[in-house]
């Protein structure tokens, strides 16, 4: 076992405490103050400069004992409004809210990895940010991830990469998964509306009937999905409204969805995405004689990961797991604002496997009965450290001849 592994093993006790900390005090985004009031003790009994950021975010930066590039190591701080169903010592003591994401691991995560790499600060070339954000969970009406970007994090010093990890248990403990290019999906989410004629269910005749337009829509945008995109996609009918009585046909429909796609070309394919969703919505409603309304709002792109980041990433996850055959191929269809970060500057991605059916570690993320194996805590904390420790070699061998 290296210096480094023994040095990560002694903090076991403490990152499990601090997770669990977390776990039972869950906070909405842009309401983590007292999440947010603990990593800044925490981080500035470290010794860090730390400076809040879009209200609840907070940024700790590490110097380096010589010049080199800015390395930003990202964390997610917020819960879900929900109610937990575990029965274990440290659940969430708040009703409707808790952590059934893995949020609380994150940043419990990279509080010890900073002191971790403090403990390090001859090793280290640059800089090191670390970046606690709020409201990851909450794209509309604004981004945890934009608002930062907004208030500044990706400069003084302006930041050279980023990395993220997100523990998953869709993955079993003891492998980690990363792929180059598009990793966590791009998102529309919409508000679509049929409009009618109202009428009585006796006399259909007389009305034009929005729900029978509705439902068409639902069943060709299925068609639409596997017949016209280039790549995984995935239209989801999450609300379907109509009507207030049982015998009379409405005046209007009201449904919602998720457009969720991975796109090696976005900005070019998710144009051509959209008008043929709607090209399809149109076509349905001239042949019912119907109207409709659609609106979309602002959601996160795709994650997309630097295929030399993700060298860097997979060589640390070697290093981290002992064997290589334990990195993994993995995309997911659900969004991530990290995306943000990836857009701006060379960016990696990555999942952590958290799930365990023997420890009943296998609930989907925000499932009411969500956990995690905390047995991939340290896994985490030895991924920040060994991604940030080896980003100034790979940028120096960039710029060498």
């Amino acid at each position: 076992m290296d210096d480094l592994k023994q040095a990560i093993l002694l903090l076991h006790d403490e990152v499990v405490e601090l997770r669990r900390d977390f776990h039972m005090h869950p906070e909405l985004g842009f309401e983590e103050f007292r999440t947010s009031k603990a990593v800044c003790s925490y981080l500035k009994e470290l010794g860090l400069e730390v400076r809040l950021l879009a209200t609840t975010g907070v940024v700790g930066l590490l110097k380096g004992n010589r010049p080199g590039p800015t390395v930003l190591l990202r964390a997610d701080m917020d819960a879900l409004p929900l109610q937990e169903m575990n029965s274990v010592p440290y659940k969430s003591i708040f009703d409707g809210k808790a952590h059934a994401c893995g949020h609380d691991a994150h940043v419990a995560m990279l509080l010890v990895a900073a002191k971790v790499l403090v403990n390090r600060r001859h090793q280290i070339g640059g800089n090191i940010k670390f970046v606690f954000q709020p409201n990851e969970e909450t794209v509309a009406p604004k981004s945890g991830a934009v608002e930062m970007i907004k208030a500044g994090v990706l400069e003084e010093p302006a930041v050279d990469v980023a990395f993220a990890s997100h523990l998953w248990t869709p993955i079993e403990s003891g492998k980690i998964g990363v792929v180059c290019g598009p990793i966590m999906a791009g998102d529309e989410e919409f508000e679509l509306t049929i409009y009618g004629k109202a009428g009585h269910t006796a006399f259909p005749q007389t009305a034009i009937d929005p729900i029978a337009a509705a439902v068409k829509v639902v069943e060709a945008v299925q068609t639409f999905q596997t017949r016209e995109a280039s790549g995984p996609l995935l239209i989801m009918f999450g609300k379907f409204h109509g009507g207030t009585s049982r015998n009379v046909i409405p005046e209007k429909v009201e449904l919602g969805g998720t457009i969720r796609y991975l796109l090696d070309n976005e900005d070019e394919q998710k144009e051509a995405l959209l008008n043929g969703f709607e090209r399809t919505i149109k076509g349905i409603c001239m042949a019912t004689r119907t109207d409709y309304e659609v609106k979309y709002i602002p959601s996160n792109p795709s994650a997309y990961n630097d295929p030399e980041i993700v060298d860097l990433v997979i060589d640390a996850a070697q290093e981290t797991l002992g064997k290589k055959q334990k990195v993994v191929a993995h995309q997911s269809m659900a969004g991530e604002d990290f995306a943000e970060f990836t857009r701006r500057v060379p960016s990696a991605f990555y999942f952590i496997g958290a799930g365990s059916s023997e420890k009943a570690c296998n609930f989907p993320h925000h499932h009411p009965c969500f956990n995690i194996d905390e047995g991939t805590l340290l896994t985490g904390v030895e991924m920040h450290v060994r991604t940030a420790l080896k980003f100034p070699s790979l940028r120096y061998s960039r710029s060498s001849p």
